[in-house]
């Protein structure tokens, strides 16, 4: 199916079958940037599909680095950090955070000048939390909104080893630092308020980094670049949750994804789901780069209301939780989702808007929201331009009987473009 600005959805068949997700973005877009500073070829297989890794990949060229697909392997032909050349246009980062930030790392250490956009969503993300201490490395970086928004001009060069505690705990951000870190003169160490997503360090030290792991909240680098690699990436666990719900709310269900990132920092809703009464097994069955894979195994069931807890490792599930939340007897709490205001759209305020079409009852915070569980019913949604508001009304509509609509439904390309694909052929819908 092609993207489409509109998706209607007849709900209330069950989600039967297996699926094998899309490859993890977060391990997409590090394998792209990894293989980039490695000397040597790197083979990748089952990146992401999306638009956001493919802006990842498209910046890379731009810097020199050859990435090449053939049959579904790509093969990323390393430079290291000193073969990346400078580019002649700016850098666009389309609506992809995560490669504006990672790059932002990347380029403060190179002797050159770039500039990184992106569309109107991303240029109003805040991205001083990696450009300050980029610049306490020694890295020029100005932008607008004095230097806490894009474009960035990135005037990279000798960088210094700094110690750093972080006041907001961002898997993003520590990627940066490392990636400066890895071109720096000293060491760098970098210490969290929480434990954040893990990828970088795991994928790094597999591959053979200068890196040490303290703990889960403090990681030690010193100047160097990973090796090649090898690697099938793993389904994503942010879509796989999607699914997850999809299954343990609409009567009947039973669903096996297969070979998706276990990563405990990537699953925790799997734990919220569960004690919500969710039925949900986790099976690992490998380990690629220091990440666990396995199969996710769900079957339907009432559920009942609960209080999340929005750190780093649930906060890009919530929208898929607050479908939950929707679904369930009582009341459920989402609590410290702060961060939630600041994603490609205000997610509490969006949240709140197309969860109350539903007829559910929402009450919202400044950093979070209360959800009362109800009967949901079709209603049409909106998108807001986001991918995961998108898929969180997909999957409430699944679940209801009659006919729902989703307007901006082209959204999704950003990270899952065929997933109303995989929707329709779980509930025996596809054509």
């Amino acid at each position: 199916m092609s993207a489409v600005e509109d998706l209607v959805i007849t709900g209330g068949a069950p989600i039967r079958g297996r699926l094998r997700l899309p490859g993890c973005k977060g391990i997409s877009h590090r394998a792209l940037l990894f293989g980039a500073i490695a000397d040597g070829d790197s083979h990748v297989r089952g990146l992401a599909p999306g638009h956001d890794v493919r802006s990842t990949a498209r910046a890379l060229m731009a810097l020199g680095v050859r990435v090449d697909d053939v049959d579904g392997t790509t093969t990323i032909s390393g430079r290291g950090f000193d073969g990346l050349v400078e580019p002649n246009a700016v850098l666009d980062c389309g609506n992809s955070a995560t490669t504006m930030r990672m790059l932002a790392g990347l380029l403060a250490g190179r002797p050159f000048l770039s500039v990184l956009t992106g569309d109107t969503s991303l240029v109003e993300r805040p991205m001083g939390r990696v450009a300050t201490p980029l610049r306490a490395m020694g890295a020029q970086i100005d932008g607008r909104h004095g230097g806490e928004r894009a474009p960035l001009v990135v005037r990279g060069g000798a960088l210094t080893g700094a110690n750093f505690r972080l006041p907001v705990a961002s898997g993003q951000v520590k990627t940066s630092l490392i990636l400066a870190a890895l071109q720096a003169t000293g060491q760098t160490e970098i210490v969290e308020p929480a434990p954040s997503r893990d990828h970088t360090e795991r994928m790094l030290v597999a591959s053979g980094a200068p890196i040490d792991r303290i703990d889960d909240r403090r990681v030690r680098v010193t100047a160097g670049a990973p090796g090649p690699f090898d690697l099938d990436v793993p389904g994503d666990p942010s879509s796989a949750a999607f699914f997850v719900v999809a299954a343990v709310i609409t009567p009947g269900s039973e669903l096996l994804l297969e070979d998706v990132l276990l990563n405990p920092g990537r699953i925790a809703f799997v734990d919220v789901l569960q004690r919500m009464g969710a039925h949900i097994e986790l099976h690992q069955h490998d380990t690629r780069l220091g990440e666990p894979v396995g199969d996710i195994t769900v079957t339907s069931g009432p559920l009942g209301g609960t209080v999340v807890d929005c750190h780093e490792a649930i906060i890009d599930e919530v929208p898929a939780l607050a479908v939950a939340a929707a679904f369930a007897d009582g009341v459920t709490e989402f609590r410290g989702a702060g961060e939630m205001r600041v994603k490609e759209t205000d997610r509490i305020a969006t949240l709140e808007q197309e969860l109350s079409k539903l007829g559910v009852g929402v009450e919202t915070r400044p950093d979070g929201m209360t959800v009362r569980g109800g009967a949901p019913r079709p209603a049409t949604f909106d998108s807001h331009g986001d991918h995961r508001i998108a898929l969180a009304a997909a999957i409430a509509a699944s679940a209801i009987d009659g006919d729902s609509r989703i307007v901006g439904w082209d959204a999704t390309a950003v990270s899952y473009p065929a997933f109303a694909d995989d929707l329709a052929r779980l509930t025996g819908s596809a054509p």
